[in-house]
């Protein structure tokens, strides 16, 4: 047989790379786009902000948005590993009031050192129990921790006479240090970030968290801890919950019982702009902190030019902000699904 009868065959062959090459190319740019979106689009909205405010880029203004809310974010933090298996917790917002309230009560009962750790006991313990039900007796996340969310708020109020009786923080207390100024805060939480960070993307625990999220079956296949880690996320966020709302006593000076109402959505709504699915098995810590970051941002400008028109308009623009991020999210995941 010639060498000419061969071409026509070998032909295709050399052309399928070729042709898989702009299925590649649109697959990690949807990558890229789902895990640095919410960066691009703060770098850009503080750009706009900062060229068309002049108060914006101010050292008070920029305070205001690191300071004031940075143990909230702790919450999103904790969302971050939940959501990345597929789960959801609607307790944390519960928990960040109730671990404020222990952590005051702690400060003016026995010191610096029952502050710090009734509420990280509590919400540890809290956590397992919700991690059980979700691993061992396969519940569903959503209504383990919505009576979570319930249980931890009634448990707040009968601490506190149904709000009558409030504990404060002694005005001299070590405590009170490490909700003080701009900077602690934001150092801890940032500190906080870093750990999370590394425990996600160079840890076990942190590849069973992704795998697991991407296909539960697989990851028991696969012999990894599945119950086990189910378990743990749960714990790791009701655990940093309760810590935020100690450390946010810590810097009002006193356990305030109505605070917490709805932060449990706002955690997830950092968490989803920040590029991790809500399905699961992708996402990052560096994300959730561009989502964090985000929603402050657009609550500062909403404070700045629209005030007049109080929350109402603010709950609209976190609604409609989240709703086309996860538009964006299922085209995207489309995109990859389809390549």
């Amino acid at each position: 047989m010639s060498p000419s009868a061969l071409r026509p065959a070998t032909a295709p062959a050399g052309a399928a790379p070729d042709a898989a090459q702009p299925a590649a190319l649109r697959e990690r740019l949807a990558s890229h786009i789902q895990r640095r979106g919410a960066l691009a689009v703060l770098v850009l909205m503080v750009a706009i902000a900062s060229a068309t405010s002049d108060t914006f880029p101010t050292w008070s203004n920029i305070s205001s948005i690191l300071g004031n809310n940075a143990f909230v974010w702790l919450l999103a933090l904790g969302m971050t590993f939940v959501i990345l298996t597929g789960g959801i917790d609607l307790s944390v917002g519960s928990l960040y009031a109730l671990g404020g309230v222990l952590g005051a009560y702690g400060a003016h009962a026995g010191g610096t050192w029952l502050a710090i750790v009734l509420p990280l006991a509590v919400g540890a313990v809290w956590g397992s129990v919700q991690g059980l039900l979700v691993s061992r007796a396969g519940m569903a996340p959503f209504i383990v921790t919505l009576a979570g969310l319930l249980g931890a708020r009634g448990l707040l109020q009968a601490l506190t006479d149904e709000g009558a009786t409030t504990y404060l923080v002694p005005p001299g207390a070590a405590f009170r240090s490490l909700g003080e100024g701009t900077w602690t805060p934001v150092l801890i939480v940032a500190a906080l970030f870093v750990l999370g960070a590394l425990l996600l993307t160079r840890t076990r625990f942190g590849a069973t968290v992704t795998a697991l999220g991407g296909n539960e079956s697989a990851a028991t296949l696969m012999g990894l801890p599945v119950a086990r880690t189910k378990v743990l996320v749960y714990v790791l966020s009701a655990t940093l919950a309760a810590a935020a709302g100690a450390l946010g006593s810590a810097r009002l000076g006193s356990g305030v019982t109505t605070i917490g109402v709805g932060y449990e959505l706002t955690a997830i709504a950092s968490v989803v702009i920040g590029g991790t699915l809500l399905t699961g098995g992708s996402g990052s810590i560096g994300g959730t902190a561009s989502g964090v970051l985000v929603l402050a941002v657009i609550h500062n400008l909403i404070d700045h030019y629209f005030s007049q028109y109080g929350s109402a308009f603010t709950d609209t623009v976190n609604g409609a902000f989240l709703a086309v991020v996860v538009l964006a999210q299922t085209l995207l995941s489309r995109t990859r699904q389809t390549d």
